[in-house]
């Protein structure tokens, strides 16, 4: 668990500067670059249990949802497009298989396949393997940014997960649990999903 008086002291240094939380106008102008609401809203509809049987389309709306995330890096869009597009059938149908077990099935049957076929076109990135899971169940997933997941664990003496370049699931269940179980603690204003949550974090933290 995260240290509860530490970080009752990151929300009070939040909150003196953004009152609101992520409701203030100033934190609203940066929710807009990132427009989480509306990427959750194309997640939601590109990846329902329906949804994900058409392999091609839902191939290509991985594509989509990767290459207009503000979370993701500009030098891993190109390159997972490409990947994505240059797969045969199988490959497909089995990407599209560990996405539909991350989001709706067995997550971590799916959540390890996912790295093992991104590994073959050394594409296994945190970003990659949670970005969407963060967008379709924005208050129960969490994107893991290697950057600010480091340097959480590291402000509250964390020593187990410990974090590895390659994810894991074992990593991500961990770490998902600190985050959600960390969440309840703070003021509403600052979790209206986890990527905001996460963000506060980041702010604090790094500072």
């Amino acid at each position: 668990m995260l240290d509860q008086k530490i970080l009752k002291q990151l929300e009070a240094n939040f909150l003196m500067q953004y009152p609101k939380g992520f409701a203030d106008p100033e934190m609203e102008k940066i929710g807009k670059k990132h427009n989480v609401n509306k990427m959750t809203e194309m997640a939601q509809e590109f990846f329902t249990p329906q949804a994900c049987s058409n392999v091609h389309i839902t191939a290509e709306n991985m594509i989509k949802v990767v290459s207009r995330s503000s979370m993701v890096s500009m030098f891993e869009k190109p390159k997972f497009r490409d990947f994505v597009r240059n797969m045969d059938e199988n490959e497909k149908a089995f990407l599209v298989n560990a996405l539909t077990q991350i989001l709706h099935g067995k997550k971590q049957l799916g959540f390890e396949a996912m790295v093992d076929l991104l590994q073959t076109a050394k594409l296994a990135k945190w970003s990659l393997v949670t970005i969407i899971p963060a967008y379709y169940s924005p208050k129960k997933e969490v994107f893991v940014k290697p950057t600010t997941a480091k340097n959480i664990l590291k402000h509250f003496e964390i020593a187990d997960p410990v974090y590895k370049p390659t994810p894991t699931w074992e990593f991500y269940k961990k770490y998902r649990a600190l985050i959600n179980g960390a969440k309840p603690k703070v003021d509403k204003s600052l979790s209206p999903s986890n990527a905001a949550f996460s963000g506060f974090l980041m702010m604090t933290v790094e500072k």
